[in-house]
This record gives structure tokens, C-alpha cells and sequence, in this order.
């Protein structure tokens, strides 16, 4: 190949290493349909990549690895808590408009009338376990407009 066809790319990564990158006009054109395309496409091309090449797309797992090094301490506590997948909703305070409050957890948790009042009165409380990222995040919305104080744990 030439060198007009060669296209030299520095990379960053993490600070201090760089890792020069040649982008053929071949890769260069990969990459112009790759921008081009939704995420839900490239999430399909991802699942078709590890099924026609029997490999899947996983994050290695360094967070652990540093850990058992000794020397992580609160680094590695942090990496951890960035991964995580299931929260906790806990209602910190109802705040002053707790009738609006337990029509939400009504709605949200499928609550009698007086469990979700009894729930509301006994903050702090845990409203839902096990919740995805998405799901505690619109939960948590839903009661802040409400005039709750939440928590995600």
C-alpha cells in the first residue's frame, strides 16, 4: 500500500500511552457507514459480528484484577459501582405533598391505599429492589415531580 492510501492516526488512551492507528481508505469507508448508522443497527451488527465469527463483545474484566492486586482501595470500589445493573429506589422523605407521593407509589408499586400511605409515613423506605438503570431513573423522576426526595442505591 501507499502511502496515500494510509492515513496515520494517534491515539490517547488513558493519559500517557499513545498507540499509533494506520486507517486504510478501506477502514476509512467502514468507519463512514458505521457513523451513518443507528444504534439499534449497530447493536444488530454486533450480535451478527459474534454469531458469524462465534465471539462476544464482553468488557474485561480489570476491575477485579486490580482489586486482588492490593493497591486499588477505592479505585476499584468506584469501577465497581459504575457496573452495577440492579438498584434500590429507597423514598428518602415524602416532602410536604405527600397525597401526590402516594398516588405515585400507588402507580409505581401496585400498593393498597394504606400500604402505600404506610410506606410514604415510614420513610426511609425502599419502594422498589431490583430495578434496572432505566427503570429506577424514571422511577425516581416520577417522585421527585411528586415532591419526594429519592435515593438510588
Amino acid at each position: 500500500m501507499t502511502e496515500e492510501t494510509k492515513k496515520e492516526v494517534t491515539e490517547e488512551t488513558k493519559g500517557e500511552t499513545k498507540k499509533e492507528i494506520k486507517v486504510t481508505d478501506k477502514m476509512k469507508g467502514i468507519i463512514e457507514n458505521l457513523e451513518k448508522m443507528t444504534v439499534l443497527e449497530l447493536a444488530d451488527l454486533v450480535k451478527a459480528l459474534e454469531e458469524k465469527f462465534g465471539v462476544t463483545a464482553q468488557v474485561a474484566m480489570a476491575a477485579p484484577a486490580m482489586g486482588m492486586m492490593g493497591g486499588a482501595g477505592a479505585a476499584g470500589g468506584a469501577a465497581q459501582e459504575e457496573e452495577k445493573t440492579s438498584f434500590t429506589i429507597v423514598l428518602a422523605n415524602a416532602g410536604s405533598n405527600k397525597i401526590q407521593v402516594i398516588k405515585e407509589i400507588r402507580a409505581i408499586t401496585t400498593l393498597g391505599l394504606k400500604e402505600a400511605k404506610d410506606l410514604v409515613e415510614a420513610a426511609p423506605k425502599p419502594v422498589k429492589e431490583g430495578a434496572t438503570k432505566e427503570e429506577a431513573e424514571k422511577i425516581k423522576a416520577q417522585l421527585e415531580k411528586a415532591g419526594a426526595k429519592v435515593e438510588l442505591k
